[in-house]
């Protein structure tokens, strides 16, 4: 049979020494009653009581009233009261678990006693509507009399000036502008654009042999040898190779790969082209061991090609320096720690959720937990304790408003990786409402 869909409020209320010290009025929330301070209705931390226990829970859009074995009340379902011992024994609460589910039609009501104090409750009608205040006809003012007139033809006018002038600019042809010859040009931007040749300086003219120079500096002028060579007259190729060669031989490394015991022009002549071997290269590089050298020989003989197919290719791996030792760095290893992860039931406050199911689909997924665990048990090894998470169960299945209700392990990052894991959780379960779960794990590290 389909729940009727109810129409009144639930009012709830405590009763302490015959006197109303606390009431609500509840729509569609479940009502909750313990010492935890976010229920609907807190109570005295006693003994046997939970923290949180959903007293009143709205399934289908109707309420039922949730009680369990040893608790007492009276309830009134329309034709006579009917204590708790009677629903648990007659039948008339339907079994769930240890606890026992009467749906509440809305004539219903009752009590809960629960040691000093008793709840109640009781569905009534919800309080009419306030009726949005109007104000009188002739109070009323329209928007262009409160409006400033002059103000209003002023913006107006400014708008339409602003818009004229923009849409005539947009559609007016842009000027043409006439193109400059270079006669035409200032000076400044005829020396940008064409660089002048530099002034040469003046050479002394030819004295004859017998008459010395007007100029007394004649020794401080330049030698042709140290001239720049583009001031020389160029001679054949040949001759600038060996000039080039010359200058950069005796510098950094060319130095070293050019200097022979024999007094020839070394291995910078032979890049140059100017040598027929390999040789002092050769002696150069005498002092590693499996490197091979491409000789003239090796590479085709002088008469074909260079690179011609005879050479000999080493690899770099068999390449090794005389003299040297193999040294074994060893593998990198990485210290193996394990720890265990165990789970208790967990406590679920609707029955849309099925905690046997819950606790099955979160044993599936502890190898993600025990990864959070096990990170940090690598660097405290005697790391052990307890983490009690708390979250919901939203209607589409998904995990919401995860947190650490405890934490006895001392570490935050395990805590925080559990509600970074378990947020990412998408449950079989599909709740009318949201769900509150608390779920505690036990870690320990393996023996």
């Amino acid at each position: 049979m389909a729940a009727t869909p109810q129409t009144k409020l639930l009012r709830v209320g405590v009763i302490q020494n015959g006197r109303i010290v606390e009431e609500h009025h509840v729509r569609r929330d479940n009502v909750t009653i313990g010492h935890d301070a976010r229920n609907t209705i807190v109570l005295p931390r006693t003994d046997g009581r939970p923290a949180r226990f959903s007293l009143l829970e709205n399934q289908g859009q109707q309420f039922q009233l949730v009680i369990d074995a040893a608790m007492q009340g009276r309830v009134n379902l329309g034709s006579s009261d009917v204590d708790f011992d009677s629903l648990r024994s007659q039948g008339m609460a339907t079994r769930r678990g240890d606890l026992y589910v009467l749906p509440l039609q809305e004539s219903a009501r009752g009590k809960v006693e629960l040691g000093d104090a008793t709840v109640f409750f009781q569905f009534v009608a919800p309080p009419p509507e306030d009726a949005k205040p109007v104000l009188p006809a002739d109070v009323k003012v329209s928007m262009w009399k409160t409006m400033d007139r002059v103000f209003f033809g002023i913006l107006a006018a400014s708008l339409l000036l602003h818009f004229s002038g923009a849409t005539l600019i947009i559609f007016s042809e842009a000027p043409k502008e006439p193109e400059l010859a270079l006669d035409q040009l200032d000076d400044r931007f005829v020396r940008a654009i064409i660089p002048q040749r530099p002034v040469e300086a003046p050479r002394p003219a030819d004295t004859g042999a017998g008459e010395a120079p007007k100029d007394d500096k004649k020794g401080d002028e330049p030698k042709a040898s140290d001239k720049p060579a583009a001031d020389k007259p160029a001679g054949d190729a040949t001759e600038r190779r060996a000039a080039i060669a010359k200058k950069v031989s005796g510098t950094g490394l060319l130095k070293i790969l050019g200097s022979n015991s024999g007094g020839g022009e070394g291995a910078f002549a032979d890049v140059l082209g100017g040598a027929s071997g390999g040789g002092d290269i050769a002696s150069a590089l005498a002092g590693a061991g499996g490197v091979g050298v491409a000789t003239e020989a090796s590479v085709g003989g002088g008469t074909g090609p260079r690179g011609g197919g005879t050479g000999k290719v080493t690899g770099i791996g068999e390449v090794g320096t005389q003299g040297g030792g193999k040294v074994d760095l060893g593998a990198k290893k990485e210290a193996q720690v394990q720890g265990r992860v165990q789970d208790a039931a967990p406590e679920v406050e609707s029955s849309d959720v099925d905690r046997a199911a819950l606790a099955r689909y979160v044993r599936s997924r502890l190898k993600s937990i025990q990864a959070c665990y096990e990170r940090e048990l690598k660097r405290n090894p005697n790391l052990k304790g307890k983490v009690v998470v708390r979250f919901v169960i939203k209607p589409n299945g998904r995990a919401g408003d995860v947190d650490v209700e405890e934490n006895t392990l001392g570490s935050e990052a395990v805590g925080s990786c559990i509600r970074t894991t378990i947020r990412n959780w998408t449950f079989p379960f599909k709740p009318d409402s949201e769900t509150a779960v608390s779920y505690p794990f036990v870690f320990s590290p393996a023996g």
